[in-house]
Formats: C-alpha cells, sequence, structure tokens
C-alpha cells in the first residue's frame, strides 16, 4: 500500500440530532456511509418552509453524488444521532469493483437513489395524502427490512410528524389525522420512536406499493 493510500483510510465521524453532516456548496473529499443513525437532505423556500429530497438511513451511501461532484449541492442534517464512516474519494477509486465501497458499489447507490426520488416525484404529484404518507411507510420499513433492522414486524421510527409532512407535502395536522386512521383500523402503531406493522400487505395496498418497479435504497453493503 503507498503513503497516499495509507493516509486515505476510513474514519468514524458522529453528528448530534440536528447537526450538519453537510452544508450547500460545502467540498467533500469523502463520502460517508452511514452506520447507524438517520439523516435528510433538503431544500428550503424563502419563508422557511422545509422539502425533504432524500432519508438516509443506516446502510446508506450519503452521498454518493460527492464522489463525482466533489461538493454538497444541498444541506444534510442528522435527524438522530448518527454514527458514520469517512471513506475518502482515493480510498474508493482504488478498490476492486467487487470489494465493498468501491466505485461500483457507490456508483451503483447513486442510481438507485435516483430511481428513489423519481417515485418521490411522481408520489408528490399523483398520489392522494394517505396513498403518500402509506407508500412512504412501507418504503422505510422495506429499507430497515433489508438490512435486518425489523424485529416481529417492529422497527426504528424516528422521524416526526413535522418531518414526515415535510416529506410527503402535508400539513403535520394531517399527516397526524392519516396515522390515527391507520391505527385506528388496525394497520400499524406508534410508540414513541417505534412502528409496528400489523398488517403489511393492506398498508402497501392503501400505498400503491404492488404497481411500483425496483427496489428501495442505495445500499453500501
Amino acid at each position: 500500500m503507498t503513503q497516499e493510500m495509507q493516509q486515505a483510510t476510513s474514519h468514524v465521524r458522529t453528528f448530534r440530532r440536528h447537526e450538519f453532516l453537510a452544508r450547500a456548496d460545502e467540498r467533500q473529499n469523502c463520502v460517508l456511509r452511514i452506520e447507524e443513525g438517520w439523516a435528510a437532505q433538503y431544500r428550503l423556500v424563502p419563508d422557511g418552509r422545509r422539502q425533504i429530497i432524500t432519508l438516509f438511513l443506516p446502510g446508506d451511501y450519503c452521498e454518493p453524488q460527492w464522489l463525482l461532484q466533489g461538493r454538497a449541492t444541498l444541506p444534510i442534517v442528522a435527524l438522530t444521532r448518527v454514527r458514520a464512516r469517512a471513506l475518502p474519494h482515493a480510498r474508493i477509486q482504488a478498490r476492486a469493483p467487487h470489494e465493498e465501497d468501491s466505485m461500483t458499489r457507490v456508483l451503483d447507490a447513486m442510481l438507485v437513489l435516483l430511481r428513489n426520488r423519481e417515485k418521490w416525484i411522481f408520489n408528490l404529484g399523483r398520489m392522494t395524502a394517505t396513498e403518500r404518507l402509506c407508500n412512504l411507510l412501507c418504503e422505510l420499513y422495506a429499507r430497515l427490512q433489508a438490512r435486518n433492522r425489523v424485529v416481529q414486524d417492529r422497527c426504528a421510527m424516528p422521524l416526526t410528524q413535522y418531518d414526515l409532512a415535510d416529506i410527503v407535502g402535508i400539513s403535520p395536522v394531517h399527516v397526524n389525522r392519516v396515522l390515527q386512521t391507520l391505527r385506528g383500523d388496525g394497520l400499524l402503531d406508534l410508540k414513541g420512536r417505534w412502528m409496528q406493522v400489523r398488517d403489511l400487505a393492506a398498508l402497501q395496498r392503501l400505498g400503491d406499493v404492488a404497481t411500483e418497479p425496483g427496489p428501495g435504497m442505495p445500499r453500501a453493503a
């Protein structure tokens, strides 16, 4: 291993809740692989309203496009405490395609992320509020399940109703109303920072999940 590669080793970084993982237009010489916690990429309108563009969960690369652009286009903030491994660009580029954290893996993750953003755009434009929220909950459940983070139909759900509203484009009051209906119909329970899905098939029908092509989100390993 060359001296340059020895210096380009990964290291773990931690972020407090509400701390920035990246600010807009900030230079980035590494990609983060989320090991624990949730983060969000977002945009603000001048009056302060927020639209969350992407959610990063454990196992995701954050943000794959940094490898090509070398800078953050939008801010990314920790929604919970986050632990992430910083992967220098030189280290990623030097790895063989079949290896963990290789350029092939990161670029594949970028394509999956872009497909998921296309899905979110479609959902915002064509789905009802209930469909959007159910679709999102099914997506998050599937992503966590793929990473062995669902136990007995129960998974972490640290998103507040304000966070959910800023993803699906409705008010927090409307989010609360939909969640109360889903609880009342026996589809799910939300307690503290946890979600238990009691009728996944019904939740998928409401979210029109069956018509979706392709997988959920970028996965690091």
